[in-house]
């Protein structure tokens, strides 16, 4: 039987802070071997994009699918499809759209997690759409936060941002009119924006108080949401992902220009083991761009958190068999 799960039936299920744990753990799979991570499998297409990414966990028993596409005037569908791997019997049918916005969240949460700060802190978002929203609640897990900024091209949007997650989060969120105004002189940076533009919006020279900078609003290649300083100024790089390095543009402009060199880059799962270190000064830029591992994470929870509660949804034989 596959599980059946929609949006409203995931709301709330799981908690920031249990995402971040269950990242954690996926990424000590990660980093002792146990996982397979596909690249993301990019089609364009007469008013459109699909993209499909792949992951699996032996020391979890789960492999997962994501896709998603954009019709343009219409917007985005996510679907995540878990299995056992075991047999390769198909577990669950997944709504993607909570899953992709917690997880990215999640993703900087872990990383924040490494980085030490003097607390309260200040954060300013660039971004007021989901991600953006996510992004300050992961922060606002780790760290205690004094008080926040937002920009984003639209005055309602961010105003309606900065109301709503100051009442969520219990601290003053609050709009401004420039980029450079919701970043210079913070002690952390997230940026979450839909922009799609080859020039980046955050300038690593607004960075000069910044001790942690999440980029994680841009995952192609022809578009760029922080500039190469904010890469070559970093004490360390911390990518979620290997492929970031070919799917992020401004990551491949910051390596193509020799910024950062390698030896200042590692991998989350490499940070999240000990495997690499994070500096205790200086500035650390995450770069996310997300994989289906973290997918499998949150998509293998609430598989076991929802599938025997009252009024599940199930179907039978979705992926038939065929014998070997």
């Amino acid at each position: 039987m596959t599980l059946m799960l929609d949006a409203a039936r995931m709301e709330g299920a799981i908690g920031m802070r249990e995402a971040i744990d269950l990242l954690e753990e996926t990424l000590k799979h990660q980093a002792a071997g146990r996982t397979t991570v596909s690249p993301k499998f990019n089609t364009e297409f007469d008013g459109g994009a699909m993209r499909i990414l792949f992951a699996a966990d032996s020391a979890a028993g789960y492999c997962a699918m994501k896709a998603y596409h954009n019709v343009k005037g219409a917007g985005t569908r996510y679907v995540v499809i878990l299995y056992d791997l075991r047999n390769g019997e198909l577990l669950a049918i997944l709504d993607g759209r909570i899953i992709t916005d917690l997880r990215t969240g999640a993703a900087s949460g872990v990383a924040a997690r490494r980085v030490k700060l003097e607390q309260p802190v200040t954060i300013g978002i660039i971004g007021s759409g989901n991600q953006a929203r996510m992004q300050l609640e992961s922060l606002a897990s780790v760290y205690r936060v004094k008080s926040a900024s937002v920009f984003s091209p639209t005055p309602a949007n961010r105003e309606t941002f900065a109301r709503e997650m100051s009442a969520r989060l219990g601290f003053s969120v609050t709009p401004v009119d420039q980029a450079e105004q919701a970043v210079r002189g913070h002690s952390v940076v997230a940026t979450a924006s839909n922009a799609r533009m080859p020039d980046p919006i955050v300038k690593g020279a607004w960075l000069s108080e910044c001790r942690l900078l999440c980029a994680v609003g841009n995952t192609r290649q022809q578009f760029a949401e922080v500039d190469e300083q904010c890469f070559r100024d970093a004490a360390r790089v911390i990518v979620d992902s290997e492929h970031a390095f070919e799917e992020a543009g401004e990551l491949r402009r910051a390596a193509d220009a020799g910024a950062p060199p390698r030896s200042k880059c590692a991998t989350l799962a490499e940070i999240v083991t000990g495997k690499a270190e994070v500096p205790a000064g200086g500035l650390v830029t995450f770069k996310s761009v997300g994989m289906a591992l973290q997918d499998l994470a949150l998509a293998a929870r609430y598989y076991e958190l929802l599938r025997d509660r009252p009024g599940a949804v199930t179907v039978p034989e979705v992926a038939s068999l065929r014998p070997r």
